[in-house]
This record gives C-alpha cells, sequence and structure tokens, in this order.
C-alpha cells in the first residue's frame, strides 16, 4: 500500500493561488491595454462621447451574472468549471456540448491573438526603430515562450502576470494622472455620463465592443483546484475582476475623451484610430511614454496569451478526467504540477493554425485574430449564457442556504441581458470581422454545430461508454480536488473512494441525462 502511495502521480498544486494571484489571470486574459489602445477609439467613433457609459453598462450586467455563478461556485467542487455548472443544471448532454463549446471558446480567443502578437510586434519595431520585422516567426516564438511559461507551474505564471498587469495597467494610469493634472483639453467634464450622451444609436454598437472587452473575466473558476480557500477566493477573485475592468475601462476611456475635448475626440478617433492613445500619452506625459506604450502593449498581449493557455490546459485536464478526452491530456508534471501534455498538444494545435493562416497568405490581424476570436468571444458569451440558466433550476433541487436574490432574481436578469448582449454582438459581427457576409456567417455558425457536435457526442457516449456518461462532471469525493477517471488507471489515488455513498448526492436523473 505504502509503496502505492509514494509512486503515485501527483496532481494539480492545490492551495497555491491567492485572491490576487487569480485575478492576475483573469484580468490579464483580457488584456486591458491592448483592449484600451486597440479598440476603445473605435468605440468612440461609433458612440461618441457617451462611450464610457457603455463600458460600465456591461460591467453591471456582468456583476449581476457574477452573483449566482459565483453562488454556485460554492456547491460544485468539479474542476471543469462552465461545463460542471451547466451540467449540474441543465443536464449531462448540455454539459457536454458545452464542454466543447468552452475548447472553441478559449481555444479561439488564444490562438487568433497570435496574429495580434506578430502585428503589435512589428508596430512596435516600424514605430521606435524603423525596422520591419516579419508576423510569422514572431507568432512561432511566441507560441514556445506561452508554452514554457505554462509547463511551469501556476505559482511561477501568476507571478509573470502579475508584473506585466501592473506594468501594462500602470502605462494607462499614467496617462489618466497627465491628463487629470492638466484638466483635459477643455476643462474636465462628467457629460460623458449624462443621458443625452449615452442613450444614442451608436450605443449598441459600443456595447458589442465593451462586453467583448471583458471576455475571460468568467475563468476564475478554472483555478479552484489550485486556490486558497476557494469558496472565498474564486468568488471574490470573479467580483474583483469583473469591477476593476468595467471601472477601469470606463475611466480610461473617459479621461482620453477630456485629453482631446468633447468637440475634438470623435474626429481625432475617426482620423487616426490606432494612435489615438499614443498621441495622448505624447502630449501629456511625454514621447518616452509613448515609446514605452508600444512595448507594453507587446507585453499585454503576452500576458492574455499565457493566461488563456492556463485556462485551456486545465480544461483539457478535465475532460480528460472526465474520460471524454484521451487520458494524456491529464497527466501532470511531477515537479511543476502542470498539466504539461494538454500544454503541448494545445500549443501544437496552435502551431498548425497558425502556419495554415500564414501558408494561405492571409493576414495576421484582419483574418487569423477576427475570424479565430470571434467565435471564440460567441461562444464563451454563450456559454456565460448557459451557465446564468443553470443556476436557478440547479438551486431548486439541492438544499440550500442561499437566498432568493442570489439563486432566481440576479441569474434570471442577468440570462436576460446576455441574452441581449449575444444578440448586439451577432447582429454587429460585421464590426469585430470587417469581412463579407459569407464570412459572417460561417463564423457565426461554427457556435451552434460545435454545439449540436457536442450533444451528438453526449448521446454517443451514453451508449457506447456509459460509465464516462454516468460519472460526467461528478462531485469529487470528500478530501480530493478533482474527479478521478471514470475506469481504473495508474493515475488513480489509491486513495479514492469506489462506491457512489462517497460522493455527494448526485442529482436526480431527470435532471442530469
Amino acid at each position: 500500500m505504502s509503496s502505492t502511495t509514494t509512486t503515485a502521480p501527483k496532481g494539480l498544486r492545490t492551495g497555491t493561488l491567492s485572491t490576487a494571484d487569480v485575478s492576475f489571470f483573469v484580468v490579464s486574459a483580457a488584456a486591458p491595454l491592448t483592449v484600451m489602445a486597440g479598440v476603445a477609439p473605435i468605440a468612440v467613433v461609433l458612440g461618441g462621447v457617451g462611450a464610457p457609459a457603455g463600458y460600465l453598462l456591461a460591467g453591471i450586467t456582468l456583476a449581476v451574472f457574477a452573483v449566482g455563478f459565483t453562488a454556485m461556485s460554492r456547491h460544485v467542487r468539479n474542476g471543469g468549471a462552465f461545463y460542471a455548472y451547466i451540467t449540474r443544471g441543465l443536464g449531462k448532454p448540455v454539459g457536454i456540448a458545452a464542454a466543447l463549446l468552452a475548447m472553441l471558446g478559449y481555444n479561439g480567443m488564444e490562438i487568433g491573438v497570435y496574429g495580434l502578437l506578430g502585428t503589435a510586434t512589428a508596430d512596435t519595431g516600424q514605430a521606435l526603430w524603423g525596422i520591419d520585422i516579419p508576423w510569422l516567426p514572431v507568432s512561432l516564438a511566441g507560441l514556445l515562450l506561452i508554452w514554457y511559461g505554462g509547463y511551469r507551474s501556476i505559482d511561477f505564471g501568476a507571478k509573470v502576470l502579475g508584473v506585466l498587469l501592473v506594468a501594462e495597467t500602470g502605462i494607462l494610469v499614467l496617462l489618466a494622472g497627465g491628463v487629470l493634472l492638466d484638466g483635459g483639453a477643455d476643462g474636465l467634464t462628467l457629460t460623458s455620463f449624462a443621458p443625452g450622451n449615452v442613450l444614442v444609436p451608436g450605443t449598441a454598437a459600443v456595447l458589442a465592443f465593451a462586453f467583448a472587452a471583458f471576455t475571460g473575466f468568467e475563468s476564475t473558476v478554472i483555478y479552484r483546484r489550485e486556490a486558497r480557500d476557494p469558496e472565498r477566493t474564486i468568488p471574490r477573485a470573479t467580483y474583483i475582476a469583473v469591477g476593476f475592468l468595467g471601472l477601469f475601462y470606463a475611466f480610461v476611456v473617459w479621461t482620453v475623451i477630456q485629453a482631446f475635448g468633447q468637440d475634438k475626440v470623435v474626429q481625432a478617433a475617426t482620423d487616426d484610430p490606432g494612435g489615438l492613445f499614443f498621441a495622448a500619452i505624447t502630449t501629456y506625459v511625454g514621447a518616452w511614454a509613448a515609446d514605452l506604450m508600444h512595448i507594453l502593449i507587446v507585453t499585454s498581449v503576452l500576458a492574455s496569451l499565457l493566461a488563456f493557455h492556463n485556462a485551456i490546459n486545465r480544461y483539457g485536464l478535465a475532460l480528460a478526467e472526465e474520460g471524454v478526452l484521451p487520458a494524456a491530456f491529464a497527466r501532470v508534471h511531477p515537479r511543476h504540477r502542470s498539466p504539461y501534455v494538454s500544454g503541448i498538444l494545445q500549443t501544437v494545435l496552435g502551431a498548425i493554425v497558425v502556419v495554415g493562416f500564414a501558408a494561405a497568405g492571409a493576414d495576421p490581424y484582419q483574418q487569423l485574430l477576427l475570424w479565430v476570436n470571434t467565435p471564440g468571444m460567441i461562444g464563451l458569451m454563450v456559454l456565460q449564457l448557459l451557465a446564468a440558466l443553470a443556476v436557478p433550476l440547479f438551486f431548486r433541487r439541492i438544499s440550500h442556504d442561499e437566498g432568493t436574490l442570489r439563486t432566481v432574481v440576479a441569474p434570471v436578469a442577468a440570462f436576460v441581458l446576455l441574452g441581449g448582449a449575444i444578440g448586439l454582438v451577432v447582429t454587429h459581427v460585421d464590426l469585430f470581422t470587417g469581412a463579407s457576409t459569407t464570412v459572417n456567417t460561417i463564423l457565426i455558425s461554427l457556435v451552434p454545430a460545435v454545439f449540436v457536435l457536442g450533444l451528438l457526442l453526449a448521446y454517443r457516449l451514453r451508449r457506447t461508454r456509459p460509465e464516462v456518461y454516468a460519472n460526467f462532471a461528478a462531485e469529487p469525493a470528500e478530501g480530493e480536488t478533482s474527479c478521478p477517471p471514470p475506469t481504473s488507471s495508474s493515475s488513480t489515488p489509491t486513495s479514492a473512494p469506489s462506491t457512489p455513498t462517497d460522493r455527494t448526492p448526485p442529482l436526480s436523473p431527470s435532471t442530469t441525462d
């Protein structure tokens, strides 16, 4: 018995991440500097001086979603995050479909950004040194760098992201401080938040961009196994992430509007959207700060890539433990305690996509980034919608001491609001892709197509691998941090209970099958 225990492979490094660490992961995934410098000027063009309010409204909506989401996080300990929540509320077929959709969503959000890494580095090289840097070698080097970051321990990744996040937010705070100290172009005013500037036709498009800017905030629950005191750490990190992003985005966009003046900012953003933030920081801080911002945009992209890579690796690990993916995905490095095989395979997938787009002569920004990111973004928003619906259905079937506000009112409101947000994104998808109607239709259709494929997989598993289907998204036994594989293997801890009575009570068959 003792020899078996000592040779059993270790799982993820538990009790490692603090609230701040988890917050660094999810805020870094959103890439605040890249979103502000690269996307916010377009929001100003479309929504005018009322654009900051769009980020506040999106933040409020997602905070409402977080109420039920975090309440459920205290009751569902499975490492599958989104798909586990959806399974417990909407049943196994929908949960398995959600698992495939999560893989599409997070892979799409990560792999497409390698195109942005290449173009951002090329822009920085041209702006600072007047040299042309080809994008493909940069993207491939980024793949190796991100693989190494994911290969190392989770606390190593948290430290790296902490430094990079402080740097990218710091340059935006420096810009805002310069504008506030100087008083802006025409004096400081809060008219950006006046109803007359917010309730304009362009606000719908601004909201679509604003919701996209929060992508990744919900990934706090992915790190449950590695968090200290996850019942408290995960909810706190979720609220910190969505609160910080909503307030910070609105504040930074507002200060840039003050920098140019309300009468001139829309024209300035229209004339040079990519240079709006650089012009502002050059005027109010100095040319050196604009040069530094160029460099920090590259590190912002790298931070986002590492955050999404870590999230994908843990989804791959969870699905391998469920028996849905091959067992190799579940291998954990004996020293770094990272899901390193999942990381290798995710990096190979990224390389195939990047090289494929390059071989086809595709533009790294207009096509690799936008075409791959867009279905990923929509897929993650659909997962949020399904999770919001799952919350009240889950709490209806268990005994709990959560209030009605958390278990019914907030999730139902979030479901309605998120449905509207998805509608805004889909109807304005041409603003995200710049592509033809045919291409946009294909990109949007990938989301329901993957979901249907997931439903078919669920029914196939129920028929051909009933033990995998029966144990899908099951709760780990007390004292465990993850569900053991549904079939015996050398990776199953010897102490894992083997009887159903050792597990937390499952939902009734009618709600989970």
